[in-house]
């Protein structure tokens, strides 16, 4: 049952979504439509009045609904993906810099569960306070250890992490410590705007094999049975990803 003080997904009319904390004198109000939150106080997930939905929100819906940014977002059609080929599970042990708002670092924490741990850079405070703002607000990250430092600072282990994560402009200067601290054979993926940035991280990989280059795109279709076609925009490109294996 929903009780005050929860998360929850509204939808309406599957066109509209909103993420609102559930007070029991809340409301919203959508083209006249209002929704008081006392009327979904006490239901299951699931519950529908008028052309409002609600649910218990996903990661992915707190990420993109819920998460403030200062700075552009790594989307979940990205994050997920990352993930998977890091190989993220129970139990990793993964760095990551260039935290930024904290969308791949909660999706990291999810996957890698209570007996992982997540060390995450962020050298700028802003940044860095917005990350631990967004990830204590809903209750997330608790295996991750959030540092407001340049991660050539950071004293770590050699090789200790089973996977890395890197979004910042020249990675390439962080190239030798990336090295040191991965372990044999595990992987370290990397965000980049631009094919100019992308040759140069190329060149540098020296340490590394098993390299891959791409980037996802996504497009999604209107669900009215009568018209349907693709929505007006699509999320294209956020970024270029790259991924090697440490040799």
């Amino acid at each position: 049952m929903f009780k005050e003080g929860d998360w929850v997904l509204i939808v309406y009319k599957d066109e509209k979504r909103y993420l609102r904390r559930l007070e029991s004198k809340g409301s919203i109000n959508v083209k006249k439509e209002v929704l008081k939150f006392s009327e979904v106080i006490g239901k299951e997930e699931g519950f529908k009045k008028g052309n409002f939905s609600i649910f218990r929100p996903t990661l992915e819906d707190i990420i993109l609904y819920g998460f403030k940014r200062k700075t552009q977002i790594i989307y979940p059609k990205d994050t997920f993906f990352i993930a998977f080929k890091l190989d993220i599970r129970e139990g990793s042990k993964v760095f990551e810099f260039g935290t930024g708002s904290g969308c791949t670092t909660v999706v990291l924490s999810r996957l890698a569960g209570s007996k992982g741990e997540i060390y995450s850079f962020e050298s700028s405070p802003e940044f860095y306070k917005n990350a631990k703002t967004n990830m204590e607000t809903f209750g997330l990250g608790k295996n991750v250890k959030l540092f407001n430092k340049d991660f050539l600072e950071a004293d770590l282990e050699e090789n200790s992490f089973d996977a890395g994560f890197v979004d910042v402009k020249e990675p390439w200067l962080y190239l030798e410590k990336i090295h040191r601290v991965l372990k044999k054979g595990r992987p370290a993926g990397f965000l980049l705007p631009t094919t100019n940035q992308i040759s140069v991280l190329l060149k540098e990989m020296k340490g590394f094999s098993n390299i891959e280059v791409l980037e996802i795109m996504i497009r999604y279709y209107k669900t009215v049975p009568e018209r349907i076609r693709p929505e007006d925009t699509m999320i294209g490109h956020t970024g270029y990803l790259i991924f090697g294996r440490k040799i």
